[in-house]
């Protein structure tokens, strides 16, 4: 924007403001502005924030003076903290600073050797200037301050730098900085900002199938889980330190076209069918499967869920299975073929005869509110949590109503985008509404795909917060099935270190890795197909660091923010090493981690000292909150990492503070534009 003043390049900036940018409370959201005028006079911003009624802090507006950027004179920079969830607004004025081009033009004269006579004028001038700017004070010690060096100015008797020296003083200066006198007051356009609860930002997810909960019985044949039993299996899930248990589809499953064991199309009669093909003579999508128990015993799980301090999300699957009551009170909520029949799902060369996908393009006004009123049961229960699967194969204008809609009521609640797809999409999502999105996290295994990744997703923390499986009962990468158990460990490590959200599907634990074929991502005898008990009840698990991993982050500030992460050298390509530091408190960690599962890697880290807060010669203590050690550590350190007993070093550093910490603070010219 260009007025009398110039505001450019305002950041976060969505999509021409289109959209607000993310937030979450107790999140430092970095503004920054491009601010410039004609001539020398100097040129101040102000940021000015406006929260929800309920806000302490800017319920009226808030407004904080930006700083210069160091290295670029015309980029200015602030923050704020929101307090509460809701709507929050922010726009940046420019005004013209007469104090700072005083001080500047005196002091320069001075210097220069200017005489008291050749600085009667702006002697004066700047006499003048303290006097309008005590008028707007409303604190009597402040303005008595201003006052009195307008009066010094003009004392004749006293010698030049004599008079003007108070007008420089700390004293002076900081009541300036706090009540600017403000000439040419431009107004930038006004950005939105949504803020919603922590757990949309921070949080770790545990998937679990229900109806696997049920054990064996005494000929060792899986028996159905019930919302009982799988009370009972949340224990574990707290215990290792979990916020959310995912749960696939809990609802009545389709008997029409049932898909038997590993995806085939030859059910036995016992087969338990795919969770996803949702629906039959039981019920839809607002029913429970029978097996399980009923919604009063889903609500039952609900409140045990929370006294372990766990939130349960549901999976909100927008299709159904042949016997689906849809399929015979709304036909025109499917495709119907030209031979009477209604398509089923297809992702060539997939096929989902289970399955019938629906047409949002036949009855729109009927299919969208039918979905908001299944939602809204499952919200009106307790659920405050939705992975939403597939949404990318849904009109996006649909999602940004039902969303918007629910939020109106229950602003609290997160929907998941499980959308593993392009990024215009990924991120379309994002800022039509999404809390959360799935990544490409689990294709990402070399150093470079890593680094260029955790930058990536840093960068577009005002648009999507990504979460970061290690496996889905769908995806078991490769590296899974062939690294060993260490690599499991590799890949929890980064997932819990790169972002906040990070999430694992049951079995993850127990190094489950066998895929259904070579060169597939499906797990043999898959879960989706079948009941799949476990005993988790064995030495050989990764629980126990898995629950340090999700300790750790609940100690440590700097992993629970996403936009900030440095990387550091290491001349090993198998050894990875960054920081996090968060920008708040100045907690920092440094990770460094061995991506070769199977041989010891060595190398030397060399930091980036400015960017924690250290000079270069600096030798400090890094506490390792994996093993507990202390180890030596400076500017280069060796670091040898041996997969069989440690596969990573996850090491509390000194506290920033001063300017590195005002530095990570500042959005940077160079942040990606979403």
């Amino acid at each position: 924007m260009t007025g009398r003043l110039a505001i450019e390049d305002v950041r976060p900036l969505i999509s021409g403001r289109a959209y607000p940018s993310k937030a979450v409370v107790g999140e430092l959201i970095p503004i920054s502005a491009q601010v410039w005028r004609e001539g020398h006079d100097a040129i101040s911003a102000t940021l000015t924030v406006q929260g929800p009624a309920s806000s302490h802090i800017a319920a009226s507006p808030m407004k904080i003076t930006m700083r210069q950027d160091p290295h670029n004179v015309d980029l200015v920079h602030a923050f704020f903290i929101p307090d509460v969830t809701g709507d929050w607004s922010f726009h940046v004025e420019a005004w013209s600073d007469p104090m700072k081009t005083w001080r500047h033009a005196v002091t320069t004269k001075i210097e220069a050797g200017q005489s008291v006579t050749e600085l009667a004028n702006d002697l004066e001038y700047g006499a003048q200037l303290f006097e309008r700017a005590a008028a707007g004070l409303s604190e009597n010690l402040q303005r008595s301050a201003l006052l009195a060096v307008a009066k010094e100015l003009r004392d004749e008797t006293a010698p030049l730098r004599t008079r003007v020296a108070p007008g420089l003083s700390v004293e002076v200066t900081e009541i300036l900085s706090e009540n600017p006198l403000r000439l040419l007051v431009t107004s930038g356009d006004t950005h939105k900002v949504l803020v919603e609860r922590r757990d949309a930002l921070v949080n770790s997810w545990y998937e679990l199938f229900p109806r696997s909960t049920g054990g064996w019985d005494d000929e060792g044949k899986p028996i159905h889980g019930t919302f009982d039993t799988t009370a009972a299996a949340l224990d574990r899930v707290a215990r290792m330190g979990f916020d959310t248990v995912y749960f696939p589809p809990i609802h009545p499953i389709g008997e029409v076209n049932r898909k038997g064991r590993n995806n085939t199309l030859t059910p036995e009669r016992d087969d338990v069918g795919s969770p996803w093909a949702i629906g039959s003579a039981y019920g839809g999508h607002d029913a429970t499967h029978p097996e399980l128990g009923t919604v009063e015993d889903f609500q039952r799980l609900l409140a045990y869920a929370k006294s372990l301090n766990l939130e349960i999300a549901l999976d909100l699957a927008l299709q159904a299975a042949p016997d689906h009551p849809w399929a015979k009170t709304h036909e025109e909520f499917f495709t119907v073929l030209p031979d009477s029949t209604i398509a089923y799902a297809e992702n060539p060369p997939k096929k989902y005869q289970d399955i019938y996908p629906l047409n949002f393009d036949n009855d729109r006004h009927a299919i969208y509110n039918e979905i908001y009123r299944v939602v809204k049961f499952w919200v009106d229960l307790g659920v405050r949590t939705f992975r939403v699967d597939n949404p990318h194969t849904k009109p996006a204008d649909f999602w940004e109503w039902l969303i918007k809609k629910i939020h109106k009521t229950h602003p609290e609640v997160i929907f998941l985008a499980e959308a593993f797809t392009r990024p215009a999409r990924l991120y379309g999502l994002a800022k039509i509404g999404f809390s959360q999105s799935y990544t490409y996290f689990t294709w990402k295994v070399s150093k470079h795909e890593l680094k260029e990744f955790a930058l990536e997703i840093a960068r577009m923390a005002d648009v999507s917060r990504p979460h970061l499986f290690v496996n889905t009962p769908d995806i078991l990468h490769e590296s899974l099935q062939y690294g060993g158990r260490a690599m499991f460990a590799i890949r929890a490590t980064l997932a819990a270190t790169m972002s906040p959200l990070w999430g694992m599907y049951s079995g993850f634990e127990l190094y489950e890795g066998t895929a259904v074929a070579p060169g597939s991502e499906e797990y043999l005898d898959s879960e989706k197909y079948e009941l799949k008990p476990r005993n988790f009840d064995v030495e050989d698990t990764l629980e126990p660091y898995i629950t340090a991993l999700n300790r750790i982050r609940r100690q440590c500030p700097a992993l629970q923010q996403l936009r900030q992460i440095h990387f550091h050298h290491t001349a090993n390509d198998q050894v990875l090493a960054y920081t996090k530091v968060d920008p708040v408190t100045g907690d920092a960690v440094l990770v460094v981690i061995n991506l070769d599962p199977l041989n010891p890697q060595e190398t030397t880290v060399e930091l980036d000292m400015d960017k924690i807060g250290l000079p270069r010669n600096a030798a400090f203590t890094a506490h390792d909150l994996i093993s507990d050690q202390q180890f030596p550590w400076a500017q280069s350190t060796y670091v040898r990492l041996d997969p069989t007993k440690d596969v990573a070093h996850i090491l509390a550093l000194p506290q920033v503070t001063g300017d590195a910490l005002s530095s990570i603070r500042r959005r940077e010219a160079d942040d990606y534009r979403p």
